[in-house]
Order: C-alpha cells, then sequence, then structure tokens
C-alpha cells in the first residue's frame, strides 16, 4: 500500500517537546507508515530544524494574531501538531494573555481549517493533534480519576483547554478536521531551564541536583501529582497521529497515561540515583499560590480508555529519571 507523502505543520515547535517531536520525526521520516514529504516549524520564535530526509521550513509566528492562522492552513498541512501555548502560571497571572495566545490562537487555528474545507470543496480534512492538559479538571477529586469524571478546571489555563477540547469534539463531528486532544500529565524532568509553569519545581527538584545545582520545593513532600517522561509525551503525539479516528469514537479528548507520585517519593528516587548530596541540594520555600493551585491538579487516573488504544508510558519515577539521563545527560556526553 503506497502513501501520499504528508505535509506536517508542528505549532509550538521551538517548545521542548515541539523540539523533540520534530527530532523524532526526522529521524523515523514517516507517521504511521506515511512517508513525511515536509514539514512547517512555526513558533513566536522561529525553531531550529534538525537534519532530516525531508524539507523543512523555519518561521516565528504568533498564533494569537488574528491574521497568522490562514497563512499557516493556507498550504492545507495534512498533519498539523498544535502545541503552542503559554504555561499555567503565566496564564494564571496573565488574564489576556492566557486568553489570547491559549483560547484564542487555537480557535484561530480551527477557524482557519474549516475556511480551507469548505473552500475545498470538503475535500480537505486534516488530523489534527492538540496538546490538552489534565487541568481541565478540578477538586473535588476521588482516589483515581476514571474516563468518565467530569472537566471543572480551577485556573484559566485549564479553562483555556478546556473550552478548546469542546471545540476541537464539534468541529470533529462537523467535518472540518479529525482531531484528537490529548490531555498530557505534568511532564517531567524536563531539561532547559525552569520556566514560569506552576509545575515546573516536579522537574527542578530533579534536573538541578542532577547538574550539581540547587533547587527550590515550594510544596510538601506529601504533595501527589501525575507524570510523565518527554520521551513518553513524544511518543503520545506519534500514537496518535496514527491510530484511526473511527478507533477513537466521538469523545475526542483522551487523559494520557502517567506515573502517580508524591514528592517525597520523587525524592527519595533521586537518593537511589545520586545519593544524599543530590539530595541535600534541594531547598524547601514555601509558596503559597503555588501550593494553592497544585492543591486543585488531579494526581491519579486509570486512563483505561489511552491505555487501550496502545498509548504506553512509565511504569514508575524511577524510569522517569532514567529516561532524562539517557535522553539529556548521556546524550550530550555521546
Amino acid at each position: 500500500m503506497t502513501h501520499s507523502p504528508l505535509k506536517v505543520l508542528i505549532i509550538g515547535a521551538a517548545g521542548m517537546i515541539g523540539s523533540k517531536l520534530m527530532q523524532r520525526l526526522a529521524e523515523e521520516g514517516a507517521v504511521n507508515g506515511a512517508p513525511i514529504g515536509r514539514a512547517r516549524l512555526v513558533d513566536v520564535v522561529s525553531p531550529v530544524a534538525p537534519a532530516a530526509p525531508f524539507p523543512t521550513t523555519s518561521e516565528a509566528v504568533d498564533i494569537g494574531d488574528p491574521l497568522a492562522a490562514s497563512g499557516l492552513i493556507a498550504g492545507q498541512p495534512d498533519l498539523i501538531f498544535l502545541l503552542a501555548s503559554i504555561v499555567s502560571g503565566e496564564a494564571e497571572s496573565e488574564f489576556d494573555k492566557g486568553y489570547r495566545v491559549n483560547l484564542d490562537g487555537g480557535r484561530a487555528i480551527y477557524d482557519a481549517i474549516r475556511g480551507e474545507h469548505l473552500r475545498s470543496g470538503g475535500t480537505y480534512r486534516p488530523r489534527l493533534i492538540f496538546t490538552s492538559s489534565i487541568a481541565v479538571f478540578g477538586a473535588p477529586f476521588p482516589e483515581i480519576i476514571g474516563d468518565e469524571f467530569f472537566t471543572t478546571p480551577l485556573t484559566s489555563y485549564g479553562t483555556q483547554k478546556a473550552i478548546l477540547e469542546l471545540l476541537l469534539s464539534d468541529y470533529s463531528r462537523r467535518g472540518f478536521f479529525e482531531g484528537v486532544a490529548l490531555r498530557l500529565p505534568t511532564i517531567c524532568v524536563r531539561p532547559g531551564k525552569p520556566n514560569l509553569a506552576a509545575s515546573g519545581f516536579f522537574s527542578n527538584i530533579i534536573r538541578e541536583p542532577l547538574a550539581g545545582k540547587p533547587a527550590v520545593l515550594p510544596v510538601a513532600d506529601s504533595v501527589r501529582h501525575w507524570l510523565a517522561s518527554p520521551r513518553s509525551a513524544v511518543g503520545f503525539l506519534v500514537h496518535a497521529a496514527s491510530i484511526s479516528p473511527q478507533t477513537i469514537g466521538p469523545r475526542r479528548a483522551l487523559t494520557m497515561p502517567g506515573v502517580s507520585v508524591t514528592v517525597g517519593e520523587q525524592i527519595e528516587a533521586l537518593r537511589a540515583v545520586a545519593g544524599d548530596s543530590a539530595v541535600r541540594l534541594i531547598r524547601r520555600e514555601p509558596n503559597e499560590t503555588i501550593a494553592r493551585i497544585v492543591a486543585g491538579w488531579a494526581t491519579n487516573f486509570t486512563a483505561a480508555r489511552a491505555l487501550a488504544l496502545g498509548f504506553k508510558v512509565e511504569r514508575n519515577f524511577a524510569e522517569i529519571i532514567e529516561a532524562h539521563i539517557t535522553d539529556e545527560l548521556l546524550a550530550k556526553t555521546s
């Protein structure tokens, strides 16, 4: 069976997940057996394109600009990864910016696709993978959250993601595109420098001590959360682009699998890998704002639908640390 070369668009390609996704696509050269013909990488700053067996272009585009979306979709990409958003803490502190980028920017992309669909007489119908978040859920929670649990976000970021999930399902129902929303766990251990995400400390308390640097812990050791590695996040995206929309059904938002772990358990896993000297670099500085935001987040899921569809994740937090060491620390020295 032959496949036409895919035109791939990654919106948010300069971010950590976007850049790792592009690296994997460059290495594999295909998605679900279909060769990639070319890739277009966009972000608010021009992404760095890795060497790839297909042509790539990179450009700086602000999806919060109402005129930007139509230009991105005019070439009728077959596969669109909508990753761009500002992070949770920034969306909470900068209300207008959060809604402009996270909601208005996403909806502008949806409407641009709809416009191309209508102009094509209904023949243009791309696959769109949208990165949502477990922030769409809000307390109070059961001990383990099933796929039937309702969305009641308690942050602006979660609200923006939940609205785009609903719109994605409706636009898919109407046949404008084939959408899938992936509710990502908090991604840990994130490489690079600390960012403005309220969840950033989950990575900071592992990444910084492994590098011999101090890290601040703003919450109690008893705080539990739902985590997955960057490697798993990229795997989620590629798998979502490969499975049949008919298999997913009309409920287009899927909660991704993860590892439920307390901060204390994270620290003990770090101790097992790097010893007491690394753990001593963690400095406890309680932050009421971050603690309040984190207290409204879910901590454990069944992720039954996603697991049944073949999505995979680490089995425990030690494996998440191992993925970071292999993909980031060892990769840089090889």
